[in-house]
């Protein structure tokens, strides 16, 4: 066994309400200065792993072997062409392609190859890609190092050549004007916050601002309806704003009001927007306003909001999506995904939902307005994604493609929902997933995984490297806590600021139900808000678990909220609280896992950093990995991406194997000492 890297102390004492923190690692901060005890805990981090390589090596031809060599999506039209990503073996990322009927390959072209753009760093994220109404031009930005800060690029693909325009700092979203003369794109300010909408002219290679946000708390983004109208939203956690584009002027929806949430799609068929709203029922709701949109500058001219539909008990409205002859709504009841559609004929409305037990549906690459056809997904944790053409107006499903997983048989696995009472009497869905030889009777391991923040929902979506898991005897268990969004906005809000405790205690509740002769031991993972709530847990109860995974924790959760000069903490204050208030610092610094070590025996801890990573920075997980080895004898790896890497881990297919493969190893380690 080697001796893992002792960090420095250097002494430094925060003080706030009269109350002092000791934080003798605060110096980690400084990039330059910590970089070398990083590249030590990631040697070490190798040295110590070392022994579990056969079993990675394992795990890795386990999910190549559930991988095709060569892939392709299910194609998606989008003005002339149809589009469809084309992965042949070896390659890690693919090559999106277009063509004009999806049927001679001798028409096909390259729009572009992700893994050229790869080539120099052995990493590549794809941000926006937008092809222009025209069909002429595809603007797309790439992210090589992993920090989600892109270059916006432009490519003729008459041509195949890129323009000479290159522009950096650009984020996520953008949309092409209806013209194809003018791409809409977000830039950040230096806590990487997307707070300026530009236009980009391609004629003249101008850049022109058009709308900037000034108020830190909330975000831009941009996107074209699928009528061409361009819209802009800009959005704290709890309020948003929408604006109308016309050149380059933007004229604001309904303004902007604390606590109301609204966003916007058109339906250009009857002139009016659709809109989802907070405005008096907390599930949302949705509505209608007809609509005169801007022309040259003037104005537009909206009218009052009017109920389309009443609001239902026990559901939770997430989207609107607007077609010429219907609208689809993205919701949830009672804790299932279904979509609901809407014709505007007068027909009655239908729901569909994922046809499967705890599985998902979603939308996925309508882009074309006029139609009665669009594209869904489903699946589940033990089925495969299926993608099928719904009929708009008469329900039928005609299936696509379905993701082939050779070597997988889901006839051979179950996924089921379980509902476990909380200490408060709630109960917390859990979706399990086992093969089906494998009872719930105390004699199989489990991987209990979470995240619990922000009013995400955790959708059962397959993985590949979950299939190799459950086929090793391991059962998985997504607990749905509080502080997510599984149940609703109310579910959010009992797991959110104040309330953030209730969170903890639902996971360490639904473990509990587990180990109470269901399982006959728990690991635990999460990332992000969901490595905080394998932190706070590990913190809270280490004699639960037999292994935790805390991937990219937020931690130091009391001084990043502290500290304006980084990104998320002023727009995230609404979801974690201001400690420069008494009360929020106290419930704060209650849980912080940096400022609370765990009591008694640890079991085995791996955390993940990377240098690049924007949203939890590297100095929070090292810091913290520092002082748990400080206050004990302490069984925790550090494995941290020293150069190109992301929040979210590797981008490419094999690249993810071999991570994957990393995780599992020392989960099964712990799992079968």
């Amino acid at each position: 066994m080697t001796a893992p890297p002792v960090a420095p102390r250097v002494p430094h004492v925060h003080s706030l309400h009269g109350v002092e923190r000791a934080d003798d690692y605060h110096w980690m901060r400084d990039a330059e200065a910590v970089r070398g005890h990083l590249v030590a805990e990631r040697r070490h981090y190798e040295a110590r792993m070392a022994h579990t390589a056969h079993l990675r090596q394992e795990l890795v031809s386990e999910m190549a072997g559930r991988t095709p060599e060569a892939e392709r999506s299910v194609s998606w039209r989008r003005g002339a062409f149809v589009y469809y990503t084309s992965t042949e073996s070896g390659r890690e990322y693919g090559v999106i392609c277009r063509n004009k009927n999806d049927k001679s390959a001798a028409t096909t072209i390259s729009v572009l190859d992700l893994d050229a753009l790869a080539a120099a760093t052995g990493y590549v994220e794809l941000g926006v890609s937008e092809v222009s109404p025209c069909d002429r031009y595809l603007a797309y930005s790439v992210d090589t190092t992993g920090d989600e800060v892109y270059e916006l690029r432009f490519r003729d693909l008459a041509t195949g050549e890129d323009l000479p325009a290159r522009i950096p700092g650009t984020y996520y979203t953008g949309a092409w004007s209806a013209d194809s003369g003018t791409f809409y794109y977000t830039v950040v300010d230096p806590v990487y916050r997307p707070y300026e909408v530009r236009a980009h002219i391609l004629a003249t290679g101008e850049d022109v601002a058009v709308l900037r946000e000034d108020d830190r708390r909330f975000e831009l983004t941009v996107r074209a309806a699928r009528s061409g109208l361009i819209t802009v939203t800009s959005a704290s956690r709890d309020t948003t704003e929408v604006w109308l584009v016309d050149g380059t002027a933007a004229h604001s929806v309904a303004g902007r009001r604390p606590g109301r949430e609204y966003r916007a799609d058109h339906d250009a068929t009857h002139g009016r927007l659709v809109v989802v709203t907070n405005d008096t029922h907390p599930e949302f709701r949705v509505v209608t306003a007809s609509l005169t949109p801007p022309d040259g500058g003037e104005a537009p001219v909206v009218g009052e909001w009017t109920p389309f539909g009443e609001p239902r008990p026990g559901e939770r409205v997430h989207a609107a999506d607007c077609f010429s002859r219907h609208v689809v709504l993205t919701l949830r009841r009672d804790g299932e995904p279904l979509l609901r559609v809407v014709p505007l004929d007068g027909g009655r409305p239908y729901e569909v939902g994922p046809g499967t037990p705890a599985g998902r549906i979603a939308q996925v690459r309508n882009e074309v307005y006029d139609t009665a056809t669009i594209i869904v997904e489903t699946g589940s944790y033990t089925e495969p994604t299926r993608w099928s053409a719904l009929d708009l107006d008469t329900g039928e499903r005609l299936p696509l493609k379905t993701a082939e997983v050779p070597g997988h048989d889901p006839a051979r696995h179950v996924s089921e929902l379980h509902w476990v009472p909380a200490r408060d009497g709630t109960l917390i869905p859990v979706t399990v997933a086992r093969r089906a030889d494998v009872p719930l009777d105390g004699t199989a391991p489990c991987l209990l995984h979470g995240y619990g923040a922000y009013e995400a929902t955790d959708d059962q979506t397959f993985d590949t490297a979950l299939s190799v898991l459950l086929d090793r005897g391991v059962v998985f268990a997504e607990a749905h806590i509080r502080g997510g969004g599984q149940m609703g906005r109310d579910w959010w809000f009992q797991g959110r600021y104040a309330g953030k405790l209730t969170t903890f205690h639902d996971y360490i509740d639904v473990a509990g139900w587990l180990k109470a002769g269901r399982v006959s031991g728990v690991a635990t993972r999460g990332r992000s808000a969901g490595g905080l709530l394998q932190a706070a847990v590990y913190t809270m109860r280490p004699d639960l678990w037999s292994a935790v995974v805390a991937e990219v924790p937020f931690v130091d959760v009391v001084t990043t909220m502290l500290d304006d000069s980084i990104p998320l903490t002023v727009n995230e204050w609404e979801e974690w609280g201001d400690p420069r208030r008494r009360d929020d610092f106290d419930w704060l610094l209650s849980y912080s896992p940096y400022d609370n070590m765990p009591p008694g025996d640890r079991p085995p801890l791996l955390v993940t950093g990377a240098v690049h990573d924007p949203r939890v920075l590297v100095h929070e997980p090292a810091k913290w990995v520092a002082r748990l080895r400080a206050t004990a004898d302490t069984d925790v790896l550090f494995r941290v991406e020293v150069d190109e890497g992301a929040h979210s881990g590797p981008t490419g297919r094999y690249a993810r194997h071999a991570y994957e493969a990393e995780i599992l190893a020392f989960v099964l380690t712990a799992l079968n000492p």
